[in-house]
C-alpha cells in the first residue's frame, strides 16, 4: 500500500536537500520524488506534478540563478535585498499553492510567516511561547534611540527576511563605545557574507551596515545570555515533525552566532538531556512553537538556554530547518530528519 504514495518536491535539482529527501523516500520503497525546479516556479513557467502527489516545498538553496530571480542580478554573496527576495518568494509560494491535483505538506502562508522574523515573533509571543523582548527599527539612529529608551545595551539586529545569519549583528554599547559582531564583511560600502565572524568597533562601520540593511526591515531582539560549555555559548536546533520534537542538535559557537556554517560545532546533547527539567523545558518550548504552525509537517526551532540553565527562549522558527546530515532522532530509532518525515507522511496517508 505504501508504494501507492507519490511524492513531489519543489527545490533545486541536484541540491543536497532534494537528494536527502529522495534517499529517504527510496529507503521506504517509494518511487523517486518528482522534482519541480524553483527556477521554473520563480520564472513563471508552467509547472505540474503527478495527480495526487504529496508536495514538499524545499528551500530555494544556494543556486545563483534562483537567487537572481529572487533578489535581482548581483553577487549571490551580497548582504541585503531581503525585501525583494521576500516578495518574489511569496509570489513563488502562491504559484506552488496553485499547482493542480497535489496536497501540500506545508502551508505556504505559514512558510511566509516563518520567513518574516517580525511576524513570526509576534505569532509566538501571542501564543505564550517564551521569546526575547523585541522591537522594529528603520535606521541606525532609531536603533540607538530605542535601545537607550529601554535601557538595553546588548541586542541582536536581524534582517526581517534573512536566513543563515546573513546580515545578523550582535550589537552592544558600553561606555559610549560600540561593537558589532557579524559575518558580513565590508568592502567599501558593500557587504558580503563571509564564513568568518568578525567584530567592528568603528561606529561608522556599524552605522553603515545597519543603515544598509534597514530599508528591508529590521527585527531587534534583546540579547538573551546563553548557557555555555567549555566557555563557549550554545543553543539547540530542535526539529519537530507533526508538531512533536524528534531531533535535536546542540550548536556550540565561538561567537554569539552558533550557526554551524559559521564555525559552530555540534555539541553533546547530554549536556541538556542530563538535566531532565531543563530538557523538558526545551521540548515544551519547541512543541509550543511548532503548534503555532499546524499546517507544517516540519519546523526547525532554535531554542536558547539561559546562562543559569533555568530559562529557555525561542530565537526563531525555520521552515527549512531540517538539513542536519548524520543526525538521528533522539528516541533511538536511528531515523534521519528526512526519514522521520517520510514515515509521518506514510502513517497519515496510507
Amino acid at each position: 500500500m505504501r508504494l501507492t504514495v507519490r511524492l513531489a518536491v519543489v527545490g533545486t535539482p541536484g541540491d543536497r536537500r532534494v537528494s536527502l529527501f529522495r534517499d529517504a523516500a527510496l529507503a521506504y520503497g517509494l518511487a523517486e520524488p518528482h522534482v519541480i525546479s524553483w527556477r521554473d516556479v520563480l520564472a513563471g513557467r508552467e509547472v505540474s506534478a503527478p495527480a495526487g502527489a504529496l508536495l514538499r516545498v524545499e528551500s530555494p538553496g544556494e543556486d545563483a540563478g534562483t537567487d537572481a530571480l529572487l533578489r535581482g542580478p548581483g553577487d549571490p554573496s551580497r548582504v541585503g535585498g531581503g525585501a525583494a527576495w521576500y516578495r518574489a518568494f511569496l509570489a513563488g509560494l502562491g504559484r506552488i499553492a496553485a499547482i493542480p491535483g497535489v496536497t501540500l505538506l506545508a502551508d505556504v502562508d505559514e512558510i511566509g510567516v516563518m520567513f518574516d522574523k517580525r511576524r513570526c515573533h509576534a505569532v509566538l509571543e501571542r501564543a505564550g511561547v517564551p521569546v526575547p523582548p523585541a522591537f522594529e527599527a528603520r535606521s541606525y539612529e532609531e536603533l540607538r534611540d530605542l535601545m537607550a529608551g529601554r535601557g538595553w545595551t546588548r541586542v541582536f539586529v536581524k534582517p526581517a527576511h534573512g536566513s543563515s545569519a546573513s546580515g545578523v549583528i550582535a550589537f552592544e554599547v558600553a561606555a559610549g563605545r560600540v561593537r558589532a559582531i557579524t559575518s558580513a564583511a565590508r568592502t567599501g560600502a558593500v557587504f558580503h557574507n563571509s564564513l568568518r565572524v568578525r567584530g567592528y568597533r568603528d561606529e561608522a562601520d556599524a552605522r553603515c551596515l545597519v543603515d544598509h540593511l534597514a530599508p528591508d526591515g529590521l527585527h531587534v531582539e534583546r540579547w538573551f545570555p546563553k548557557a555555555s560549555t567549555g566557555g563557549a555559548p550554545y543553543d539547540l536546533r530542535v526539529v519537530t515533525v507533526g508538531g512533536a520534537p524528534t531531533h535535536a542538535v546542540v550548536r556550540v559557537g565561538n561567537a554569539p552566532m552558533t550557526n554551524l556554517h559559521l564555525g559552530g560545532r555540534r555539541g553533546d546533547l547530554e549536556i541538556v538531556r542530563s538535566r531532565p527539567r531543563l530538557w523538558e523545558s526545551v521540548l515544551d518550548a519547541a512543541g509550543r512553537a511548532a503548534a503555532c504552525f499546524p499546517g507544517s509537517l516540519m519546523t526547525g526551532v532554535d531554542v536558547m538556554i539561559g546562562s543559569g540553565r533555568q530559562s529557555v527562549a525561542v530565537a526563531e522558527v525555520n521552515a527549512f530547518g531540517d538539513l542536519l546530515p548524520g543526525l538521528t532522532d533522539f528516541s533511538g530509532r536511528g531515523r534521519s530528519t528526512y526519514e522521520e518525515q517520510v514515515e509521518a507522511v506514510l502513517a497519515r496517508w496510507t
